[in-house]
């Protein structure tokens, strides 16, 4: 099973890029910048990865993103990731990136998305990773500033796929931002949104309702509300599920009581993912072989998953089926 979880063809739709910046790279960019972390080792970095919920994590993680001041930071960061993801056989990926938290320290608009853009293009020229980009707006800031990054976006507009929302979700609906969503949506731009981590099912609503998304990032919370269930399993609506991250932010006591198998099982458009894998200890082959050990998984529900993330993609329809039919031969081949 590890062997097949290795080779199957994978498509990442919910990862951070700044949340990929691992400890000895994270110490290496702050010596290049001349910058002191709070921790003076990669041992006590990963100390410091030990999270009650999704507040105390996001602490720790603009404390790192602080070191991030140039163009080459973020291609670093950006190409180490690839180069990962590329070791674990994955396809696509679909990229979150939080403007605001670099923005909001002096760094310009241009130098985060120059970085980030040409190490995506680099990926796809010598590892054949495809890739999309998705600017995530800062729920806990206010609309206007996520009004104000949606503008200085549109000078790059060719460079992003979508428009998200991430950071700190309780006591942040989604409704807060329905104008910023339906301008992004006139601009062009899909939609996404993080809801139903540790917001309720109500959130995921919001999300549906007022913000018109896609895509659901996480969703776990959705199995509360049976009416929601069915709605999403109708309308063939993907829900990017982090298992590790869902277990490492106490969403989930541990992977053997996680829902994912019961969502997958209920006919929802399930996909895994790896969220901020260097904080949270895998990336997305880590979280494919932690819950096919934790549930029992068989290929059958391993070839779901995989499958949902591709016709999940915002790739075109021809692009899909190119990823899909690889799959398909993939699977021929384990007989």
């Amino acid at each position: 099973m590890k062997s097949f979880i290795h080779q199957i063809p994978k498509a990442e739709l919910h990862i951070h890029i700044e949340g990929s910046l691992e400890p000895e790279l994270m110490l290496e960019i702050a010596e290049r910048n001349g910058l002191t972390l709070p921790f003076p080792s990669v041992e006590e970095i990963r100390k410091a990865y030990e999270f009650t919920d999704l507040q105390s994590f996001l602490d720790i993680y603009y404390k790192g993103t602080r070191i991030l001041l140039h163009e080459q930071d973020f291609y670093d960061m950006t190409w180490a990731y690839l180069e990962k993801a590329h070791a674990q056989n994955v396809r696509h990926a679909e990229i979150f990136f939080d403007p605001q938290s670099h923005t909001g320290r002096g760094v310009p608009f241009e130098t985060v998305m120059t970085g980030i853009h040409q190490a995506l293009l680099e990926g796809e020229r010598k590892l054949n990773l495809s890739s999309g980009l998705i600017l995530c707006f800062l729920r806990d800031l206010s609309v206007e500033a996520a009004m104000e990054t949606l503008q200085q976006v549109l000078r790059f507009r060719d460079w992003i796929i979508g428009v998200g929302l991430d950071s700190s979700e309780a006591g942040h609906p989604p409704d807060k931002f329905a104008r910023v969503f339906d301008q992004a949506r006139e601009e062009g731009f899909k939609t996404v949104a993080h809801a139903g981590e540790e917001g309720p099912p109500e959130y995921i609503r919001q999300a549906l309702d007022l913000l018109k998304v896609s895509r659901i990032d996480h969703g776990v919370r959705c199995m509360e509300d049976p009416k929601l269930v069915e709605r999403l399993a109708a309308g063939r609506i993907p829900l990017t599920v982090c298992p590790i991250s869902n277990v490492k932010l106490r969403v989930f006591p541990s992977l053997k009581e996680h829902n994912l198998k019961k969502m997958l099982d209920s006919g929802l458009c399930v996909t895994v993912n790896s969220d901020d894998p260097a904080y949270f200890g895998g990336y997305i082959e880590e979280n494919f072989m932690a819950v096919q050990q934790a549930l029992n998984l068989d290929q059958h529900d391993l070839y779901r998953l995989t499958k949902n993330a591709f016709l999940a993609s915002f790739l075109r329809t021809d692009e899909k089926q190119t990823l899909v039919e690889e799959l398909n031969d993939f699977m021929r081949k384990q007989g």
